[in-house]
């Protein structure tokens, strides 16, 4: 029985559609404005439509699959090299149609309209927080000019610079703007926390949060952006395929019966990445702290004497992520038994 694959290049006013009845064979070419995307998939019987998971992907995946379409998001490099010669909408619709036949190539699980919101969430916090690193960072630069040196500390940074408001070593022409940098480095704080607090209120309704702050290492603002990114944990076969999706796994360059294994690919999401990262630097450092430490806090110091502090935080990293597959698969709260998987 024939069976319909219909490639959408999705852009912000106009659509291009690459639709094939047979594998290897482009049969029909569309370009469709906004307006009229969705009566034109209304009024086709079910197929199967392929989108890059990019912006919007996740939103017209939503409106497709009442319809009766599956859906499949293709990650957007692994449909790359499938396109050929320049990147236009027409090539990149017929390089969607050839990356939809590898097997080997996973797709996105579409997400949910509360796995948006706490995506989204996740991003707007993010900037607040690079902003205002960035404004505090401008102040600590911008007062060693004349001369005055404020300690690293983004706490420290605002009370010093107000602190030293009337100081005769700073021009008067900029007592008004420092001022203002000050209020919006506040301004952000203040964003940042209500965040957070919308954060803390989601996680109350949400058992995988809850089940995944069990494990040392992973707080709040890691659980609930693990959920949101990986959304069915059990798509993932072990906790090593969590680690290499995150792109916590060596770079590999093999041939022939030569093995090299380099550093972590770096593949994966770079910002849950980094948050399983900072977990694990904080988990690394509380093992020296403890009096009585526990199986995995004592491999950390080991792996640290080792390899070193920040391979050690990588490793823990990686060992944390397995962690997450473990406790998120069992739904039980972590323990020292669980199995991590190969």
């Amino acid at each position: 029985m024939e069976h319909t694959t219909i490639a959408v290049d999705l852009a912000k006013s106009v659509f291009q559609v690459a639709v094939s009845h047979r594998p290897g064979h482009l049969d029909k070419e569309r370009r469709l404005s906004r307006d009229r995307f969705l009566a034109f998939f209304a009024q086709r019987p079910p197929a199967t439509i392929v989108l890059e998971a990019c912006g919007s992907a996740h939103y017209g995946a939503r409106q497709l699959q009442p319809l009766g379409h599956a859906v499949r998001l293709l990650p957007v490099h692994d449909v790359r090299p499938y396109v050929r010669r320049n990147a236009t909408d027409r090539t990149d619709a017929k390089g969607l149609l050839e990356a939809n036949r590898n097997e080997e190539i996973h797709p996105v699980p579409v997400k949910s309209i509360e796995h948006q919101a706490i995506a989204s969430l996740h991003r707007l916090r993010s900037t607040w927080v690079a902003t205002r690193t960035a404004r505090v960072n401008t102040l600590r630069g911008l007062r060693r000019e004349f001369g005055i040196f404020i300690p690293t500390g983004s706490r420290r940074v605002v009370p010093r610079v107000r602190a030293l408001h009337e100081d005769p070593a700073v021009p008067s022409l900029l007592h008004a703007t420092l001022a203002a940098a000050c209020d919006e480095i506040e301004m952000l704080e203040v964003n940042r926390r209500a965040v957070e607090r919308q954060l803390t209120a989601l996680a109350d309704d949400m058992p995988d949060v809850q089940l995944l702050q069990t494990i040392p290492g992973v707080g709040l603002i890691t659980a609930t952006a693990l959920v949101a990114l990986v959304t069915d944990i059990r798509r993932f076969p072990s906790g090593r395929h969590v680690a290499s999706f995150l792109g916590l796994t060596p770079r590999e360059d093999s041939s022939a019966l030569r093995r090299r294994l380099g550093a972590i690919s770096k593949q994966g999401d770079v910002y849950v990445r980094m948050l399983l990262t900072h977990g694990a630097r904080s988990l690394v450092w509380h093992a020296k702290a403890a009096g009585r430490p526990t199986s995995l806090q004592q491999w950390a110091m080991q792996t640290e004497l080792r390899r070193g502090r920040n391979v050690a935080a990588v490793a823990m990293a990686n060992k944390l992520a397995r962690i997450v597959w473990a406790v998120w698969v069992q739904q039980r709260p972590f323990a020292a038994d669980h199995r991590l998987g190969s």
